[in-house]
């Protein structure tokens, strides 16, 4: 088999999955150095790879399926890498007649952990299972960890007393693996560093909310104020890293940063969690609640707890999430 010269990676959604791609197109470029690389996802994802030095180029999936894949028509690609796995990424594939590699979502077995609560074997991190996709070139994962580029305009200059800070992210795109208001604030009232809140413009009021109930302690609410990548750069400059299951949990990974991630409907053992490089697996500090037996409820979260009492978040001790993170 000659060596590519041309490959498309396929992921089009969401923010951490992009990110948790970025160890297969380091390790495709260190095999492949004279390929061009090319990755196509959705608009509001792309920032996660718009600065990777190993992408030749990225493509967006606008809502015209049409011409996008005209557009990868014209490119000629030797091979496609399916790291999305859906209806319409197949529908691509079918289209372009290119050749493509996949991995194992492992569909089946999440469900049987969501619906029977029981686990018939492990789930390997995705980035591993990502991995599986260029296996057959002899590559291999080469340990280390996530990649995430930012430009110098992505640093936020802060004032005082912000010089050194806790950055607490306080949405997600479902609420079941959102951290609370009331939990952050339980949290900032035992810390004795400022805190900046991290999250879109649909957690502004959110943010608000928290800096309000705690008026004398020094709170800076970033969310909704910046870009991804800005608020990625705001990650980069804090302490420590505060967080429930997000695609911010992954940047925060990819920028090397102690995390401390709080998980309510989902679980670890999805093989979503913090990934660092080997020798650095100390830096990720994992909480969540064991004795409930409704959890995991889904493999992505709801708008609401589907018991209503949201116990997988609301039960956990704030003093234990700080004792972690002093």
């Amino acid at each position: 088999m000659r060596d590519p010269q041309k490959i498309l990676i396929i992921r089009l959604s969401s923010l951490g999955d992009v990110v948790l791609t970025s160890p297969v197109i380091r390790c495709l470029k260190a095999r492949f150095p004279k390929a061009e690389i090319h990755f196509v996802t959705r608009p509001f994802f792309a920032p996660a790879v718009m600065h990777n030095p190993y992408l030749h180029k990225i493509h967006y999936s606008w809502n015209s399926v049409k011409e996008l894949i005209q557009a990868l028509k014209n490119e000629s690609f030797d091979v496609i890498l399916d790291l999305h796995k859906n209806r319409h990424s197949r529908k691509m594939i079918r289209a372009l007649k290119v050749r493509s590699f996949t991995f194992p979502k492992m569909n089946l077995t999440k469900w049987m952990m969501v619906n029977l609560k029981f686990y018939p074997q492990a789930v390997s991190h995705i980035v591993y299972r990502y991995m599986r996709a260029v296996s057959h070139w002899g590559i291999e994962y080469d340990g280390k960890g996530l990649d995430l580029f930012l430009a110098e305009d992505d640093y936020i200059k802060l004032p005082e007393p912000f010089s050194s800070y806790v950055a607490i992210v306080i949405g997600a795109q479902h609420v079941t693996k959102q951290i609370p208001a009331e939990k952050i604030i339980e949290i900032i009232q035992q810390l004795n560093v400022p805190v900046i809140l991290i999250g879109g413009k649909d957690d502004e009021e959110k943010g608000e909310r928290i800096k309000q109930a705690l008026p004398d302690f020094p709170i800076f609410n970033a969310a909704g104020k910046y870009s991804i990548l800005q608020s990625a750069g705001l990650l980069s400059q804090s302490q420590t890293v505060i967080t429930g299951d997000t695609g911010m949990m992954h940047i925060a990974a990819a920028l090397k940063k102690p995390i401390i991630s709080v998980w309510g409907s989902t679980v670890p053992e999805f093989g979503m969690y913090p990934l660092f490089p080997k020798g650095l697996e100390r830096l990720s500090t994992i909480i969540e609640n064991k004795n409930l037996s409704c959890r995991p409820c889904s493999k992505l979260g709801f708008a609401a707890c589907p018991q209503g009492h949201f116990r997988c978040m609301n039960d956990l001790n704030a003093s234990e999430i700080v004792a972690h993170l002093k």
